[in-house]
C-alpha cells in the first residue's frame, strides 16, 4: 500500500496536457508560467529544436530520391497522398504513415497526422487570422448549429496577448471583416501583386487585396530573441523544421518558454487512451496512458487537465472514457461528441500569366502570400448560400523547374533557363464549412489499432452550401484575374477533394451554452467534468472561412488563465 501511495505520488501532478502541439504548447507555457506543475503528455516521438530538423538545410541532389515520391510512399502515406502534402521527401518524416495508423471511412476524410513534439506546429500554413464578431454571432443569429457562448469582445484581449508572444508579421488594414492586430512589420507585395491589388480595389468595391498575415518574426523583439528565436530568412522550407525559430512553433516559442519556468515534466511515446473519471469522487482523476513502444500501461494523476491531442483524437479519447456517470463518453450527454466536424474547403480558385513586369523581381523565398478577406455575404452582397470566403494566393515568376517540360539542350538553352521565366498569379479559395451533426466520427466497435484503441470511422462531407459556394470562388477568382489583365486565366473547381485537405479540423467537442446540445461550455470545459479544458480544434462551434490556429491560441491562453483562478477558489 505504501508502495502504491508512492508510485501514486510520484505519477501526481497539478496539471496535465495532452498533446504537444500548437494548443497543447500554449497550454504548457501558461500554466508553467502561473506556477503549476505541469505533465505533458505526447504521443509520438520527440523532436528536437533544430538538430532533429534532418532535412532543414539540405540541397535537392543531397535527398535520397532528390524529392520525389517513391512507390512504397504512395502507398504508406495514402491519406497524404490524396492531399499532396506528405509524400514529398523534403518533410514526409514529419508526417504520420497512414498505413501503421489505420482509419475507416463511410464517407472520405483525409486525416492528416503528426505524432511527434511539436505536431502540426512545425508543418502549419502561418497564416493567423482572428474571427470577427459576425463570426461569434452567426450560427445564432441564421439558426445554424448552437450559439457561440462567448463573443468577439471577450476574446480580443487574448488575441493581443497570443499575438504579441507568437509573432505576428501584417499591416493593420482596418477592415471589419477582419480585425487588425499586434503586428510586426508585414511583408512586402512583389509588382505583380501590387498590380493587381490596384485593379482589382479599382474595379470591384468592398473587395481588399492584403499582405498575408503569417506567424512570422520579421523584427524580432527581446523576448523573442531570448528564447533562440531569430528573423525570417525567406527560404521558404518551412515544412522541413525551422532551424532559426523563425516561424511560431512548440519546439521554438512555447516549449522553451515553459521549461524556462522549470515546472515543466515531458513524456513522450504516450499515448493517452483515457481520462479517468471517478464515479465515487464524481471527477476526473487523471489520465491513463499506453507506451507506443512497449504496450505498458501506466496513470497519471492531476487536479486539471487540458485536452490538446487535436480535434479527431481528443474527441476519440473522449469517446473512450466510459464511466457510470458517463456511459457513452466523458462529456457526451448530448450525444455531439465526435459530430460537427468541420473543415475549410479548397482546391477551387483561379490561375493566369502575366505580360510585362520582365525587368522586375523579388527579394529571396517569401514564405507568406496574398490575403483577400471575405466579401461575400458582407454588407449588403447577399448569396444563395451562407457564409463566405477568403483568398490566399500570389505572383511569381517561372524558374528553372520549367526546363523540365520545355524542348532543348546545350548552353544555349541552359543559359535561357538562368534567367527568370514568365510572371503568373494564383488565387485559391478558403471557404467556411457550415457545421452540420451528421459529419462525424465514431469508434469501430471491433477494429482495434496496434496500442488496442478503437479506429476511427469518418462519415463527412461537403454540403450544398459549400458547394454553392465553391461556383463563386472559382468564378470570382476569375474574374478578378481577367479585370486585373492576366491572360490565360484558368478556373478551377476540384471536386474530388473531401474534408480534411485543409487540415483545419474542428467541431468535434463543441462549446455552448446549454449542456444538452453541446459538449464544453464557455470557458472550455465540459460539462460535468469541469476539470477537464478542451481547447484544440475540437471546441470550435463554427468555422469562419479564416485559418484557426490563431483562435485556438487565444482560446487556450484564455482557459488556461480561467483553470488556475478556479483551481485558487478551489472550484476544480
Amino acid at each position: 500500500m505504501n508502495l502504491n501511495l508512492k508510485a501514486t505520488k510520484q505519477a501526481t501532478y497539478d496539471a496535465i496536457v495532452v498533446g504537444s502541439g500548437i494548443s497543447g504548447g500554449w497550454a504548457a507555457k501558461e500554466l508553467t508560467e502561473k506556477g503549476l506543475k505541469v505533465l505533458m503528455l505526447e504521443r509520438g516521438r520527440d523532436i528536437k529544436h533544430i538538430t532533429d530538423y534532418k532535412t532543414a538545410t539540405l540541397a535537392p541532389w543531397e535527398l535520397e530520391h532528390r524529392g520525389r515520391v517513391t512507390t512504397v510512399a504512395k502507398e504508406e502515406y495514402w491519406a497524404g497522398m490524396r492531399t499532396g502534402y506528405t509524400a514529398n521527401e523534403e518533410h514526409r518524416y514529419l508526417f504520420e504513415n497512414d498505413k501503421e495508423n489505420p482509419y475507416e471511412e463511410t464517407r472520405k476524410f483525409d486525416w492528416i497526422r503528426a505524432y511527434h513534439v511539436g505536431g502540426r506546429s512545425l508543418l502549419w500554413g502561418r497564416q493567423s487570422y482572428r474571427l470577427n464578431p459576425a463570426d461569434f454571432e452567426a450560427n445564432g443569429k441564421e439558426g445554424i448549429g448552437v450559439d457561440w457562448p462567448v463573443r468577439y469582445a471577450e476574446i480580443a484581449p487574448w488575441y493581443d496577448y497570443v499575438e504579441k508572444f507568437a509573432g505576428i508579421s501584417g499591416a493593420k488594414d482596418g477592415l471589419d471583416v477582419l480585425p487588425d492586430g499586434n503586428f510586426l512589420p508585414p511583408m512586402q507585395m512583389n509588382c505583380v501583386e501590387k498590380h493587381v491589388k490596384g485593379e482589382v480595389e479599382k474595379k470591384f468595391a468592398g473587395r481588399h487585396i492584403i499582405m498575408g498575415r503569417a506567424a512570422h518574426l520579421t523584427q524580432p523583439q527581446n523576448f523573442h530573441t531570448e528564447l533562440g528565436r531569430a528573423a525570417c530568412q525567406f527560404r521558404n522550407m518551412c515544412m522541413r523544421g525551422c532551424p532559426y525559430g523563425a516561424y511560431f512553433s512548440t519546439q521554438s516559442a512555447t516549449l522553451p518558454a515553459a521549461q524556462k519556468t522549470g515546472n515543466l515534466t515531458m513524456i513522450t511515446d504516450s499515448i493517452v487512451s483515457e481520462v479517468i473519471f471517478d464515479d465515487k469522487l464524481n471527477k476526473v482523476t487523471g489520465v491513463r496512458v499506453i507506451d507506443q513502444n512497449t504496450l505498458e500501461s501506466k496513470e497519471y494523476f492531476a487536479k486539471i487537465i487540458f485536452m490538446n491531442a487535436s480535434a479527431i483524437a481528443s474527441a476519440s479519447i473522449l469517446m473512450n472514457s466510459k464511466s457510470k456517470r458517463f456511459p457513452n463518453g466523458l462529456g457526451n450527454e448530448s450525444d455531439q461528441l465526435g459530430r460537427n466536424i468541420m473543415d475549410h474547403h479548397l482546391a477551387v480558385g483561379a490561375r493566369g500569366d502575366m505580360d510585362g513586369f520582365e525587368d522586375k523581381y523579388y527579394f529571396g523565398r517569401r514564405a507568406n502570400g496574398i490575403y483577400i478577406p471575405r466579401y461575400r455575404n458582407w454588407g449588403t452582397d447577399k448569396r444563395d448560400y451562407v457564409r463566405g470566403f477568403g483568398y490566399q494566393g500570389g505572383a511569381s515568376r517561372e524558374s528553372w523547374g520549367r526546363g523540365v517540360s520545355t524542348d532543348g539542350f546545350g548552353a544555349d538553352f541552359k543559359k535561357q533557363l538562368t534567367e527568370p521565366g514568365a510572371w503568373s498569379m494564383n488565387l485559391g479559395g478558403f471557404g467556411e464549412m457550415i457545421p452540420n451533426e451528421k459529419n462525424r466520427f465514431t469508434l469501430h466497435p471491433t477494429k482495434k489499432d496496434k496500442w488496442g484503441l478503437p479506429v476511427v470511422v469518418f462519415d463527412a462531407a461537403y454540403g450544398d452550401n459549400e458547394k454553392k459556394m465553391r461556383v463563386d470562388m472559382m468564378n470570382d477568382a476569375a474574374e478578378m484575374l481577367e479585370a486585373a489583365g492576366l491572360k490565360n486565366v484558368v478556373p478551377y473547381n476540384d471536386e474530388s477533394k473531401h474534408p480534411g485537405i485543409g487540415i483545419h479540423e474542428m467541431g468535434t467537442a463543441r462549446m455552448g451554452n446549454d449542456p444538452k446540445t453541446s459538449v464544453l461550455n464557455k470557458h472550455n470545459q465540459i460539462w460535468g467534468a469541469e476539470n477537464v479544458y478542451v481547447t484544440d480544434g475540437a471546441f470550435m462551434t463554427s468555422a469562419s472561412c479564416v485559418n484557426p490556429s490563431l483562435t485556438y491560441m487565444a482560446m487556450t491562453a484564455r482557459a488556461a488563465d480561467h483553470a488556475v483562478k478556479e483551481l485558487k477558489k478551489m472550484n476544480v
